[in-house]
């Protein structure tokens, strides 16, 4: 018996698993509902793979909805390490959060249904998003960049605006320009 190692099927179903949520975070962005045919054919695998990973439309939407909030708190460190505090927050603001507040608005309705019959979304995500941003806040105090007496959820919910945001549009040029308001708001005085 081998230990450490993981069988080819087990690590067959983590890709499986991580292209059924991929297929359907784009599908959720582009018409916000949840096909588990079109996922499947998008994913590259059966539609009863699809339903072994998700038995319910609502299973399958909460988990992009946890998937996408993990990836937005997940990735705060490494842009951190990567860039200056300022350009972490934009990086994290134009690069992550309005791409997930475009799937999120497609997620809309969905979740909301997906609530309705299996409960309330996890108070957890919407605390590691303030934690997010908390994080990014920090890094920008220590370097001088913005006030110390900002709030991590009046800063989330003046970032809320990106949920306006159409993925058919300029919304790059629509985040730059929410960003460098929020920023100007949030920076140290000259």
């Amino acid at each position: 018996m081998s230990t450490g190692s993981v069988s080819p099927r087990r690590a067959d179903t983590r890709r499986n698993h991580e292209r059924i949520l991929t297929a359907a975070a784009e599908s959720l962005t582009r018409c916000g509902a949840v096909s588990f045919n079109a996922i499947a054919k998008q994913a590259g695998v059966g539609v009863g793979t699809v339903y072994r990973h998700f038995p319910t439309p609502e299973e399958l939407i909460l988990a992009v909805y946890r998937r996408e909030v993990r990836h937005l708190v997940e990735v705060v460190p490494s842009l951190l390490e990567a860039h200056p505090p300022e350009q972490a927050f934009r990086v994290w603001t134009s690069d992550h959060l309005a791409h997930y507040m475009m799937t999120k608005r497609g997620l809309a309705k969905a979740l909301s249904a997906a609530t309705a019959s299996c409960g309330e979304l996890p108070a957890s995500a919407h605390e590691a998003m303030v934690g997010a941003v908390a994080t990014l806040l920090e890094a920008n105090v220590e370097a001088g960049t913005v006030r110390a007496d900002l709030d991590p959820e009046t800063v989330l919910r003046g970032l809320g605006g990106l949920l306006f945001l159409d993925p058919g549009g300029d919304w790059q040029n629509q985040t730059a320009n929410l960003t460098d308001l929020l920023w100007r708001g949030m920076r140290t005085a000259d």
